[in-house]
């Protein structure tokens, strides 16, 4: 595999693509996380799930444990497949990276998604209000796993699968607990976020403060379960990715048309 096709091993960008919907996985997760979306998007939007180091095809690789650097290496790998119009979508610790990504491209290239979306996660800025639980001892790093109910009843069952996720897992809950906030000017691009009522680890007014990020106003959508919300309401919170998504094609549709009037003026 090439370098680029180890972050992106389903990527087989087409000319016909409308939108690229590059996703971002919560801690401990991987490609497989977005495999059942497949059936849920129009064929103008193309999904298109990162891989990162230390899963699935790149089980031989470590695991980053720090955000900037996992996001310079992402922007990198990403940059060559942005000559399309493209989105983020990240869960939890992957709402963390779309967004930091969002910046660094807008930094490094002036280019911008026509939407981020986010999921499970308190606006970058609202200070941790959990104690860190990636340096805990094994025992209770699980009991604090057990308590976010993503993680498979199996997982916990099997003691060679757990010798394995466990540094992945410490890396990934480091990306996030050891994350730092610095302020700068909000995104110029609309922000949907998703979140569940029954989620310990936000609540709706932490959800709402995504609205400092961006210069638009944000889509806020609440579903009844909890961190994991995205799979056990998986229907109508796909329903409502798909719609946000699909008025940023309208919308960017719209402005470029104007664009290219004005040239011819």
């Amino acid at each position: 595999m090439t370098p680029n096709s180890l972050w992106f091993p389903h990527l087989t960008p087409n000319d016909s693509d409308r939108l690229r919907l590059f996703c971002f996985p919560y801690a401990g997760g991987g490609t497989l996380a977005f495999r059942s979306w497949l059936d849920y998007f129009p064929s103008a939007i193309r999904i298109y799930p990162v891989e990162l180091p230390g899963r699935c095809f790149r089980l031989q690789e470590p695991a980053i444990a720090q955000l900037q650097p996992l996001v310079r290496e992402i922007a990198r790998a990403l940059y060559p497949y942005l000559d399309k119009p493209f989105a983020f979508f990240g869960h939890s610790m992957g709402a963390l990276i779309g967004f930091e990504l969002t910046r660094l491209l807008r930094k490094q290239h002036q280019i911008s998604p026509i939407r981020l979306c986010v999921s499970g996660r308190c606006a970058p800025q609202i200070p941790p209000f959990e104690s860190p639980i990636y340096h805990l001892p094994s025992s209770e790093f699980l009991t604090a796993l057990r308590r976010l109910n993503g993680t498979p009843s199996e997982f916990f069952e099997n003691l060679e699968l757990m010798e394995l996720a466990l540094p992945i897992l410490r890396a990934d809950f480091a990306v996030v607990e050891t994350y730092s906030y610095l302020r700068e000017e909000p995104l110029s691009c609309p922000i949907s976020v998703f979140g569940g009522l029954q989620d310990p680890k936000t609540t709706v007014n932490f959800l709402k403060a995504w609205q400092a990020q961006s210069t638009q106003d944000i889509s806020l959508h609440l579903f009844s379960g909890d961190h994991f919300f995205i799979h056990s309401d998986r229907n109508e919170f796909l329903k409502l990715l798909v719609r946000d998504l699909q008025q940023s094609i309208f919308e960017s549709s719209i402005q470029n048309k104007n664009i290219r009037q004005l040239k011819l003026t």
